[in-house]
């Protein structure tokens, strides 16, 4: 068992219905969070294909067993530079369908305890607020988590368009 996860665990045992599995991804030395109820599949290493006139977000299209994703890239939403070398994929799943989070490594999967849990700051702005769900933490950091219902393409595109 990683210290991560020894630390996610907490000092009290929570009931195993109120615990939260997340998948863990890095964006830098950031730490981020993604329910893993939400996460069809980890694709690894992958080549989206950029598209034209598409909103800064969009990291490109990419297949996926027979169909074509849009894929967000969690670096360009969250207004970082782009990253060096290959990006994960996560193809996670919305109440409009499946997407692509592009993300610079998956990290390993983790079992949180509501008492780890801290709300959002209040000092964020509405927008990102909306991404993120609050954050854990972590026994030397802490882990943002992400809805992933806000990183769907066509929420973010909407969210845009108002």
């Amino acid at each position: 068992m990683s210290t991560a996860t020894t630390a996610l665990r907490g000092k009290e045992k929570a009931p195993a219905a109120a615990l939260v599995e997340m998948c863990t991804v890095r964006l830098g030395s950031s730490i981020f969070g993604v329910p893993i109820t939400h996460i069809l599949e980890i694709v690894g290493a992958a080549r989206p294909q950029p598209v034209p006139l598409a909103p800064i977000f969009v990291g490109g299209l990419v297949h996926y067993r027979g169909d074509v994703l849009t894929t967000v890239s969690l670096r360009q939403l969250l207004g970082l530079p782009p990253g060096e070398g290959r990006q994960d994929l996560l193809v996670l799943e919305s109440a409009d369908g499946i997407f692509g989070l592009l993300v610079d490594a998956v990290g390993e999967v983790l079992t949180a305890s509501p008492a780890d849990h801290e709300p959002n700051p209040s000092i964020l702005d509405e927008r990102r607020r909306a991404l993120f769900a609050g954050a854990y933490k972590l026994k030397d950091s802490l882990l943002v988590m992400l809805d992933p219902e806000q990183l769907d393409p066509m929420r973010l595109s909407a969210a845009r368009a108002a």
